[in-house]
C-alpha cells in the first residue's frame, strides 16, 4: 500500500517554490504574441521561439516604465521570475523589465507614439495657429533654475524689451516630470497670454523624453493659446515639435522667432517712412493732376453748358419767330381775306346792275349830294353814258 502520496495541489505548491526559488531574476529572449492590454493595467502576452511558447504577465505595478507599446511580433528580452500558477498547474513569467532586441526602447516608443499622433491629425499643418507677429505677453514653461530661462531672457532684452514675460516654474525631467508640464500648459492656456514657449536645454534622450509623452502632446494639441517648442538642441526632435504651432531649434531660437529684433524694426522703420513719403508725393501729385484735369473738364462743361443755352434759347427764339410769323401771316391773311371779300361786295363789275350809276362833272366823280340847280353832269355804267342836268334839288 503507497503511503502519504502527495495531493495535486501540493504537487504544484512544491513546484512552484522549486521554481521560484531556481529561477529568480532570470533574462529570457522571445518574440512576442497574442498582447492583451487588460482593463486592470496588467499586461498578458507570450514568448515564443521556433519550437515553444511561454505565459507572461506585467503587473501593473511594472509596466508604468515602459516606455512603448508591446506589439505582435516584437523581438524582446524580458527580466522575469518564473511562477507556477497552483489552480492550473501552469507556469508563467512574471516579467519586471522588457527590452528591445535590437531597437532602443525609446526610439520605438517614440515612432509608435508619432504615427498614432500623426493618424490623429495633430501634425498637420491646418491645425497650427499663427504666431504673433507683436506679442506683449509670453509665458514661458519651464524650470526657473535650468540656462534656458537665462538665455531667453537675454535674447529678449537684446532684441525686444517691451515684451512681459510670466514664468511657469516647471519640472523638465524626471519620470513623472511630463504630468507636471502638461499641467502647467493647460494652465499657462488661462492666462490670456500672446504666446506660450514650452523650454528646456539640451540632454540625452532619456532626459528629454518628458516631451515625448502623450499627455503633453494632448495639452499643447488643445490649447487655444499658440505654442512654440523649445526643446534640447537644433538636432533633438520630439513629439512636442510636431505638435506645436512652431518648433524652435533651442530656447533662444524660440525668442528670435517670437520677437523682432527692434534694430531691425528701426531700419524697417525708416524704409517704411521713405517709402511712406514717396507714396504720398506719389498721391499728391496724381491728386493734382486729377484736379487739372477736372478744372478742364469743368471749363468745357461750361462752355458747353454756355453753348447749349444759346442753342436753347436760339432755338426758343426760332420757335417763337416761327409762331409769330404764323400768327401774323394768318393775320394778314385773314385780312386779305376780308378785303378781297370787301371788294368782292364793293366791285362794280360784281355790284346789282340794276338802277346803278357814276355821277361825273366836268369828267370828275362827284356825289349825288354834290350837284347844284342848273348843274350839268354825265351818269354813265359800263354800258352807258348820259347826259344830265339838275332840273330841281329837294
Amino acid at each position: 500500500m503507497i503511503s502519504n502520496p502527495l495531493s495535486v495541489s501540493e504537487l504544484n505548491e512544491q513546484i512552484k517554490a522549486l521554481l521560484e526559488t531556481h529561477y529568480q531574476s532570470i533574462w529570457v529572449k522571445g518574440e512576442v504574441s497574442r498582447v492583451t492590454y487588460h482593463s486592470s493595467g496588467h499586461i498578458y502576452f507570450s514568448l515564443k521561439d521556433k519550437n515553444s511558447t511561454i505565459s507572461c504577465v506585467m503587473f501593473r505595478s511594472y509596466n508604468k516604465s515602459l516606455k512603448f507599446q508591446l506589439e505582435e511580433g516584437m523581438s524582446v528580452i524580458v527580466l522575469a521570475n518564473i511562477s507556477l500558477y497552483v489552480p492550473r498547474g501552469s507556469y508563467q513569467l512574471n516579467v519586471a523589465v522588457i527590452e528591445l532586441e535590437g531597437a532602443g526602447a525609446l526610439s520605438v516608443a517614440f515612432e509608435q507614439l508619432k504615427k498614432k499622433l500623426e493618424k490623429k491629425g495633430y501634425f498637420d499643418i491646418e491645425n497650427k495657429k499663427p504666431l504673433p507677429p507683436f506679442p506683449k505677453k509670453i509665458v514661458l514653461v519651464t524650470s526657473k533654475t535650468g540656462a534656458a530661462l537665462q538665455d531667453m531672457l537675454r535674447v529678449a532684452q537684446n532684441r525686444y524689451p517691451l515684451v512681459k514675460f510670466i514664468l511657469i516654474d516647471t519640472q523638465v525631467q524626471g519620470e513623472d516630470a511630463h504630468i507636471g508640464i502638461a499641467k502647467n500648459i493647460k494652465v499657462a492656456d488661462t492666462l490670456g497670454a500672446d504666446l506660450i514657449i514650452v523650454a528646456r536645454g539640451g540632454g540625452s534622450m532619456e532626459d528629454l523624453w518628458s516631451f515625448n509623452e502623450e499627455d503633453v502632446a494632448e495639452a499643447i494639441y488643445q490649447a487655444k493659446t499658440p505654442i512654440i517648442s523649445a526643446i534640447g538642441h537644433e538636432i533633438d526632435y520630439l513629439i512636442s515639435d510636431f505638435v506645436a504651432d512652431k518648433r524652435a531649434a533651442t530656447p533662444s531660437n524660440a525668442i528670435e522667432i517670437a520677437l523682432k529684433d527692434k534694430n531691425e524694426l528701426l531700419m524697417s522703420l525708416d524704409y517704411e517712412l521713405d517709402n511712406l513719403e514717396e507714396i504720398i508725393q506719389n498721391i499728391i501729385t496724381r491728386k493734382r493732376k486729377e484736379a487739372e484735369h477736372l478744372v478742364e473738364l469743368f471749363k468745357l462743361q461750361t462752355i458747353d453748358r454756355k453753348i447749349n443755352n444759346i442753342k436753347d434759347e436760339i432755338s426758343l427764339i426760332n420757335r417763337s419767330f416761327d409762331e409769330s410769323i404764323k400768327y401774323i401771316f394768318m393775320k394778314n391773311r385773314n385780312l386779305l381775306n376780308a378785303l378781297i371779300e370787301g371788294y368782292k361786295q364793293n366791285d362794280p363789275k360784281l355790284k346789282d346792275k340794276n338802277g346803278f350809276a357814276q355821277i361825273l362833272k366836268n369828267g370828275k366823280v362827284v356825289n349825288l349830294e354834290e350837284l347844284k340847280v342848273n348843274d350839268e353832269f354825265e351818269l354813265q355804267n359800263f354800258t352807258t353814258k348820259l347826259k344830265a342836268k339838275v332840273i330841281e334839288k329837294g
